[in-house]
């Protein structure tokens, strides 16, 4: 191709050139500008081509349109402006065609699906982030691996919302572990890999282990979750309970994944904070200043937070005050004594008001003689129930120990008021947390001794039960020592052919409390004649030095001390009372313990090491698929307290009438016959508690 150029004088440069592959004359220079008709800037007759100065040539104009209508084409050959055409009429709107747009938009979904199945996690863009935004994928192994063992059976059949709590926070320790060993891991073979491998893997291997990470965990959950529901039916039937069963799969997996990320988020957000406040401290100080101080700060600041800010004002100050408020109550139906015999009566030393809420509930459902000789077809007496609220004693600026003494002189008087001394039995109750005994183990003893009772029992916290034991439990042991021994000591001024038969029972932290009064199973022995305790907590002093030195060959949720001379074990006290076959010499303790019950088994050990009550053989209601996981079963346990109450006794933490079989052992009445013994056990198991 060849072509002239030539500059003309003015604004305007023409550019002249001969295409000769067109078929062109050879070049030809023109002056001036030529309108062409084949094509802009081309001259019709020669073909050259005219390209115009950009720099001083003006666009052509482009009519401005009107905003009140489009223009009318203007007449050929007039370049007259054209002229608004007039609005359109009004009439339906055109019809939209929705299924291109469906297509797109499910293309855009396609795309995007295939983009995520190719890359299965989000990168940081940036190292320096110090957040990750997508979890580390060892760390997340040990996390599903932890949900599947939470879902392993325990103690009790537990509800599918507590299996989403447990799994949640077994998941949460699952990654904990797994970011700690992953990152030691990747510390200690980063050397060993980078001789071993030429380069490190790729983006490519990690997405493939993502991939790899989704379809197992996929199918292995739901068989996870189906293997789960089985064994909770398997459970519920050893424990006497309907084999129906809700068990929510998917609910159970996303309330553990949103406590787990919860958790997570909250520890992250922690470490984003330790960060920030060693780096500031880099500015003033070493690094490795900075980082211990920063470690030691932001530790405190959790601990104390947690404790103090959470729990202490937050969790204790908001139950108290709503315990406080609920002790000032009384329970429908229960309405003030009018006997001399018990008290908050008229007659009584401790006023109606002071008694506290299981102080009323308790003397206010005192049976009559009449009732109790209706039961057992005997002449009966009037029982004596003492009760001494904390709102009784203990004034400003006591201490804890001058509160206790006092509330117990108090009861001692009121004990001498009531004549208890010259019953026939006198009983010292252990009360849990909020002052509550149990009206299924006292009955009992008032019907077999015809009423010729008393029961002498002290409130020591407003807390229920489950706070108590975490912030006081210590105060049930020192409220009850002090209450047995002014009892025992006032017990000891009555001549010995005619003080009353002297005995202590408790459930639950109530037991504990009465153990705590005693220096050991001699000590008990030597200071009672005799002892009913129920669901002992696994921290029980004289429990746990007992079941420590068991005879060998007997299991720990039923052993054998002694050959059962002074104390023995039962779930099922009909049968069970009458093992070991050797002779069961006064004085006798009956411990009525369930193997299924978490409150007897409950520790810290249960978090790093194997629990004596899961070796061979296991407990009879205990399915043999129970096994034992670092921390997973801490955690279950922990939740199966909660639950505990939700099955039938002799199972979980329900005794039901076990304790009229206990007391005719412990303290067995004159005259009595089998026929007697079976009438008392039928009304027991048909009544409906007072309270």
């Amino acid at each position: 191709m060849g072509y002239r150029t030539e500059e003309r004088p003015g604004l305007d440069r023409t550019v002249t050139g001969t295409v000769t592959d067109r078929g062109t004359d050879a070049g030809t220079e023109t002056d001036g500008d030529t309108e062409a008709d084949a094509c802009p800037g081309t001259d019709a007759r020669t073909g050259t081509v005219q390209v115009r100065n950009a720099l001083h040539t003006a666009p052509p104009a482009v009519p401005r349109r009107r905003e009140h209508g489009p223009l009318a084409p203007s007449a050929p050959g007039t370049g007259a402006p054209s002229t608004p055409l007039p609005p359109p009429l009004p009439g339906p709107a055109p019809r939209q065609r929705r299924t291109p747009a469906l297509l797109r938009a499910l293309r855009r979904a396609a795309s995007r699906g295939v983009a995520i199945a190719r890359r299965p996690y989000w990168q940081r863009p940036d190292p320096a982030w110090v957040v990750r935004r997508w979890p580390d994928l060892t760390a997340t192994c040990f996390a599903t691996l932890f949900f599947w063992l939470s879902l392993t059976p325990s103690l009790v059949p537990r509800p599918w919302l507590l299996q989403g709590v447990i799994g949640g926070i077994t998941a949460a320790i699952g990654y904990a572990i797994g970011a700690l060993l992953g990152r030691l891991a990747r510390l200690a073979l980063a050397p060993v890999c980078r001789r071993l491998l030429p380069r490190p893997p790729g983006e490519r291997a990690r997405a493939h282990a993502w991939q790899a990470y989704y379809v197992l965990a996929l199918g292995l959950t739901v068989l996870a979750l189906s293997e789960s529901a089985r064994m909770q039916r398997q459970l519920r039937a050893l424990q006497d309970l309907p084999e129906t069963l809700t068990w929510h799969s998917m609910m159970i997996t996303i309330m553990a994944l949103s406590l787990c990320a919860a958790l997570l988020f909250l520890a992250r957000a922690i470490r984003l904070g330790t960060r920030t406040l060693i780096r500031g401290l880099c500015r003033f100080v070493p690094r490795p200043v900075a980082v211990v101080a920063g470690l030691l700060i932001s530790a405190t600041a959790v601990v104390v937070g947690t404790r103090d800010v959470v729990f202490d004002r937050g969790v204790v100050d908001v139950v108290a005050q709503v315990a406080e408020s609920t002790d000032r109550g009384t329970k429908d139906g229960v309405v003030q004594s009018g006997s001399r015999l018990v008290s908050g009566s008229p007659h009584s030393l401790i006023p109606w008001r002071e008694l506290g809420y299981e102080g009323r509930n308790f003397t206010g459902s005192t049976p009559s003689a009449r009732a109790i000789s209706r039961v057992t077809h005997r002449p009966a007496r009037d029982p004596v129930r003492v009760y001494v609220g904390r709102r009784a004693f203990g004034g400003p600026g006591a201490t804890e120990a001058e509160a206790y003494e006092a509330g117990a002189r108090l009861a001692v008087a009121e004990l001498e008021r009531t004549g208890a001394f010259k019953r026939e039995v006198l009983a010292v109750a252990g009360t849990t947390g909020m002052g509550w005994v149990n009206s299924t183990d006292a009955e009992p003893l008032e019907y077999l001794h015809g009423g010729d009772t008393a029961i002498v029992a002290m409130q020591y916290s407003y807390l229920p039960s489950w706070l108590s034991f975490v912030v006081d439990k210590e105060q049930a042991g020192r409220a009850n020592r002090a209450l047995v021994k002014a009892v025992r000591e006032r017990w000891l001024e009555e001549p010995p052919d005619s003080r009353p038969e002297l005995v202590v029972f408790g459930e639950s932290l109530g037991a504990y409390g009465v153990e705590a009064a005693f220096d050991g199973p001699d000590d008990l022995l030597s200071k009672v004649d005799g002892a009913v305790l129920a669901g002992s907590p696994g921290f029980s002093p004289i429990r746990e030095s007992i079941t420590a030195h068991r005879d060998a060959g007997s299991p720990v949720w039923r052993p054998q001390y002694e050959q059962g001379r002074h104390f023995r074990f039962a779930q099922w006290p009909a049968k069970d009372l009458d093992r070991p076959p050797g002779p069961w010499k006064g004085p006798r303790v009956v411990y009525l313990q369930n193997a299924s019950d978490p409150i007897v088994w409950w520790s810290w050990d249960l978090a790093l090491e194997r629990p004596r009550w899961l070796a061979e053989p296991l407990g009879p209601d205990i399915t043999d698929e129970v096994r034992w996981f670092p921390f997973v079963t801490f955690w279950q346990t922990t939740v199966d307290l909660a639950v505990s109450y939700d099955v039938d006794a002799p199972h979980g933490h329900r005794y039901g009438t076990g304790s009229v079989e206990a007391w005719i052992a412990v303290a067995p009445p004159d005259g009595w016959h089998a026929a007697d013994y079976h009438r008392l056990k039928r009304y027991m198991d048909d009544r409906k508690a007072p309270y």
